[in-house]
């Protein structure tokens, strides 16, 4: 998986590309630990993800209860395959899906 991040301000994007899955998600975790700190708005770009786990959930999860006390998180360009996954876990009521 290749992560690119983006810091404008106290603004983070982050764009993912390739499959976010028990490999990936621990690489995916450390990057969100190191770069949140005075983050107030966090974008999830998901244009070029083509899978996603429970351990990438569990992620996405983890980063919208921290983003949740300082501003927000929404997750943009998600796929049919993604969406379906968000939608049969539920996510797709917890994230600010656009």
């Amino acid at each position: 998986m290749k992560i690119t991040k983006n810091l404008n301000g106290n603004a983070l994007d982050i764009a993912l590309e390739g499959r976010l899955d028990t490999t990936t998600a621990p690489e995916l975790e450390n990057e969100l630990k190191g770069s949140l700190e005075g983050v107030t708005e966090l974008t999830m770009d998901f244009s070029k993800l083509d899978y996603i786990s429970s351990a990438g959930l569990r992620v996405l999860l983890s980063a919208h209860k921290i983003m949740r006390d300082r501003g927000g998180m929404k997750v943009t360009h998600v796929n049919e395959i993604v969406k379906e996954v968000f939608d049969v876990t539920g996510f797709a009521d917890i994230l600010n899906i656009e």
